[in-house]
């Protein structure tokens, strides 16, 4: 299946750069292992699509509800990091 999400300049070009293989998303859609995410830039300022598309595939899934791991107040005064492991 192919998902296509808008995607912010400045994560386009970190994919585009080889500096990002990961999305943090929001868990509002369908999506397994070996789906397409069809990645859309998307320009804040004209609040329009650039017409840039990087297609990459789905891998390693993981769902996550934060709330039941942290304190909602703690979520927003800290944030998460998105940690990338080798």
């Amino acid at each position: 299946m192919e998902i296509h999400k808008k995607t912010w300049p400045e994560y386009f070009k970190m994919i585009l750069d080889g500096k990002k293989n990961f999305e943090l998303r929001l868990a509002d859609f369908d999506i397994n292992e070996g789906d397409d995410l069809i990645l859309e830039e998307y320009d804040l300022k004209t609040k329009k699509y650039t017409g840039r598309k990087i297609k990459k595939k789905a891998w390693n899934i993981i769902k996550v509800n934060p709330t039941q791991m942290n304190d909602i107040d703690d979520i927003k005064k800290f944030g998460f990091y998105i940690i990338e492991i080798k």
